[in-house]
């Protein structure tokens, strides 16, 4: 098994005041010609989003576009006519597809908004762009995988153009975990939200992510402190 680890600190970030972010892979004014995606996965941004403030109208084609909202409430509205506000606990995934027009901003007036967005190629270009949202309550997933996007749908998750899982866990102190590859030859995007995990020699901490490649079907993990990880398992 290859295990390639990405830093919290050694991700681009930028603080524009109304908008902190950290971008995994390089995206607007960051750019690192090793860091232009994996696999299939083009974007992992962390945002953290000033009360009242947010994204303007702008467009987006043919890319999957999978947002999970760590704390705060994202309001979204796009030109296919959806308007929503998107909470804890809930995931909200786009196919631009032939391409689509939002915007997204801090719902509230007081508080800050976290969140991930994130961006995987598709399998197929030019779909009629698509849209949903989902809420996966936090006992799915203590202490094993709660899948919540899939390529198919299974499991009541949501669905994207792409052989692509994600998956979410909460894990106790100690615990040993197993992560089972859905489809051989994928490789898989390990991103610890918080807490401390092992795998193999590698020790990760919040917001550490792991590139594990040449899979032998089973990825083991121990976690060292509670952890909340997010699994992305991806063509390679």
């Amino acid at each position: 098994m290859k295990l390639t680890v990405h830093r919290a600190g050694c991700r681009g970030h930028a603080d524009h005041g109304w908008l902190e972010t950290w971008h995994s892979f390089s995206f607007a004014s960051y750019y690192n010609p090793d860091r232009m995606h994996f696999g299939a996965l083009r974007v992992l941004n962390d945002d953290t989003i000033q009360a009242g403030m947010g994204f303007g109208t702008h467009p987006h084609d043919n890319m999957e576009i999978i947002t999970i909202v760590l704390d705060g409430e994202l309001e979204h509205r796009d030109s296919m006519g959806n308007g929503s506000v998107i909470r804890p606990g809930e995931v909200q995934v786009m196919s631009a597809g032939t391409g689509i027009q939002h915007s997204e901003f801090n719902h509230s007036k007081t508080n800050e908004l976290s969140l991930f967005q994130i961006w995987v190629f598709p399998d197929k270009k030019n779909v009629v762009p698509r849209y949903g949202q989902a809420t996966f309550e936090e006992e799915e997933m203590l202490g094993k995988w709660r899948t919540v996007v899939s390529p198919d749908g299974a499991d009541n998750s949501l669905w994207i153009h792409q052989q692509a899982w994600f998956s979410l866990g909460v894990f106790d102190e100690g615990s040993p975990i197993s992560y089972h590859q859905k489809k051989a030859d994928n490789v898989v995007y390990l991103f610890v939200i918080s807490g401390e995990v092992q795998i193999g020699t590698k020790i990760l901490k919040d917001r550490d992510a792991l590139c594990i490649e040449e899979i032998d079907s089973v990825i083991e993990i121990k976690t060292i402190q509670k952890s909340r990880i997010l699994v992305i398992e991806i063509p390679e």
